[in-house]
């Protein structure tokens, strides 16, 4: 089987760490025979330079401000560490992710609770630890007025429903906003009212900017209703880029439904190539130039004493993990070949959203020691070990080097980013991989070890 002409090779942005684990015979090979199956890989110094390029942003913009960890991104408990380490946030949406959190050492006031009608045990929680709770409507915040007493007052955002996005079931409309400012107004001793925050779908820098600057001249009028109104979250939403701009412009071009198995057609992909990303998006949004024309948006919150809170998920995990298959059959078909690996494709998430995790997989070891093995490069797709016709983790026939063989590894890359977890399932009773987690010693020597704190608190 030779390999076709020109194939639409999709080769990763990757950290040198990355290359260094899969390049570690030893170390890797020590990770699967311990896992014993599929395992992540997770690299938490790599989340901590993400982390001080969001924070160095704000600084450099001479902007209060503080970054929240979207956890839903990712169950590790590696990145809370880091986060606790550094004084950053976390972004928590249920009662056991905002446990964890507590567990891993994350101060309840750096704890922003967010989400939809919370449960009652989240809400007594977050008001018992002094998170800060963004309210969604109306009656929630009702409930929240209810649990609050003694010393302490609740802390809330109220969670703004955008105007370019009227549809959405999240967030208060004008007129909600109106109501719920006036019962915080008649009830200063049990609410802090400490701002507004917005999500928005997609990856523009400009209606974030306009938003916020919005938002900003809401929070001004609060003050004068006597209402702390001190803070604007813009939420997350920080684009990434998993390959470079050449490649993807070249794969949007090219490809087409021979280049699937079984001709399997998507009406949509992830943006795997953005600018800008990551903490870049977030200077271009405080540059972005204020409609008022008062100077830029990062301006604005300056000069308005407002502080800055944001939630990036993805682009603080940009780069931090990767996702380790191993190889448990192969066979031929036509011009191209089937592996079959251990595992699910639900560890991937995003093959579950009608559509495909593009970047190419790497076969290790790259060469074979068998003798025997036919040389020459090859096509392949990639299906779990379930009896689903459709549990692929990779639809698209991708260059490998040679042909696998049972117990060879496929690695995923840049799997940190909702890629793990959003999807996992121990569907024909298989255990869910286990998060392994990357270290480097004193004389910079790679070790592993298991995520102790777990996905759950």
């Amino acid at each position: 089987m030779e390999l076709a002409q020109n194939p639409l090779s999709l080769g990763a942005i990757e950290p040198s760490w990355f290359r260094r684990v899969i390049t570690d015979r030893s170390l890797l090979a020590d990770m699967a025979h311990a896992a014993g199956g599929p395992f992540h890989v997770v690299f938490a110094p790599r989340f901590a330079r993400n982390l001080r390029a969001f924070t160095d942003v704000i600084a450099s913009a001479g902007v209060a401000g503080q970054v929240f960890f979207a956890k839903k991104a990712n169950k590790a408990g590696c990145w809370l560490r880091v986060c606790a380490q550094a004084g950053a946030g976390v972004d928590a949406a249920s009662a056991p992710e905002l446990v964890h959190a507590l567990g891993c050492g994350v101060r309840g006031r750096d704890i922003v609770v967010t989400g939809p009608a919370k449960s009652e045990h989240l809400l007594w929680l977050a008001v018992r630890h002094g998170c800060l709770i963004a309210v969604d409507a109306l009656d929630e915040l009702d409930r929240l007025l209810a649990l609050a007493g003694g010393d302490e007052r609740v802390r809330i955002l109220l969670r703004v429903l955008p105007d370019i996005n009227p549809h959405s079931r999240f967030g208060l409309d004008s007129d909600e906003l109106d109501a719920a400012l006036q019962r915080c107004v008649q009830q200063p001793s049990r609410v802090s009212m400490e701002g507004f925050s917005f999500h928005l779908n997609g990856y523009e820098v400009k209606p974030r900017a306009q938003l916020a600057a919005q938002l900003i001249d809401r929070l001004v009028h609060a003050r004068a209703l006597g209402l702390a109104a001190t803070s604007i979250s813009i939420g997350g939403g920080f684009a990434v880029s998993y390959l470079d701009a050449e490649t993807w412009a070249r794969f949007l071009r090219e490809s087409n439904e021979t280049d699937f198995h079984a001709g399997k057609t998507f009406t949509h992909f992830y943006p795997y190539h953005q600018a800008p990303t990551g903490a870049d998006m977030l200077a271009a949004i405080l540059a972005h130039e204020d409609v008022c024309g008062e100077g830029t948006v990062g301006d604005k919150f300056a000069r308005t004493g407002t502080k800055l809170l944001l939630e990036p998920g993805r682009a603080l995990l940009d780069g931090a993990g990767c996702t380790v298959f191993p190889v448990q059959g192969f066979k031929r078909r036509g011009d191209y070949g089937i592996v079959t690996v251990a595992g699910l494709s639900m560890s991937l998430s995003e093959q579950w959203k009608s559509s495909e995790f593009l970047p190419d997989p790497t076969l290790w070891p790259e060469m074979s020691s068998d003798d025997h093995e036919p040389t020459g490069a090859l096509r392949c797709c990639v299906g779990g070990a379930s009896c689903l016709e459709y549990d692929m983790l990779t639809w698209r026939k991708v260059a490998l080097p040679r042909a696998p063989r049972h117990g060879d590894l496929l690695i995923y890359p840049n799997t940190a980013g909702y890629q793990m977890d959003k999807n996992e399932s121990e569907f024909h009773g298989l255990p869910l991989p286990p998060k392994l987690e990357v270290t480097l010693d004193d004389q910079g020597r790679f070790r592993w070890r298991h995520d102790n704190s777990g996905d759950r608190p």
